[in-house]
């Protein structure tokens, strides 16, 4: 399900195109939210297990400050978001930007809310890392334009068309 198309429908586009974004697309396995965030902090997504511990470890060190979030038990929620694959929600977002010290601004598929800011709650913000939200199924890095990384396409098998 948190596959997607190839192609971003024209109000995605829209909406990149008016903030001057790209996007650095990161695998949809489940654990997109937490690459997109290695993405942004590390320039690459395959710190994300790394990501994933530290916001785990936040939802654990600080559990008065998401508890009230959580639409189950507190404890059951934390152990579900340590396995992988397990999908990032807005309590992790929120987490994430008080462990990392960052505001995060999602762009979103929503048109009536197609910017969200998600800032730390006691401290202020050292960086901002910068995520697109499409579909309420997926996440991906984004940069300035003239910032993006280059995109290597992996290259294929001779034997695969």
């Amino acid at each position: 399900m948190e596959q997607l198309a190839g192609a971003l429908p024209t109000w995605n586009l829209f909406v990149l195109n008016v903030y001057g974004l790209c996007e650095v697309k990161v695998s949809g396995d489940g654990n997109c939210q937490f690459r997109a965030l290695s993405d942004q902090l590390y320039r690459s997504p395959e710190h994300h297990k790394h990501v994933r511990k530290e916001i785990v470890k936040q939802l654990k060190d600080h559990r008065s400050l998401y508890e009230c979030y959580v639409p189950m038990k507190y404890k059951k929620y934390h152990k579900k978001m340590a396995k992988t694959a397990e999908w990032g929600d807005h309590v992790t977002l929120q987490a994430a930007a008080d462990k990392f010290s960052a505001k995060i601004c999602l762009l979103t598929s929503f048109r009536d809310t197609c910017f969200i800011e998600i800032m730390p709650l006691y401290q202020a913000p050292q960086r901002e890392l910068w995520l697109s939200f499409w579909s309420e199924v997926h996440y991906n890095s984004l940069y300035e334009i003239r910032d993006a990384p280059i995109q290597h396409k992996p290259k294929r098998k001779h034997w695969l068309f």
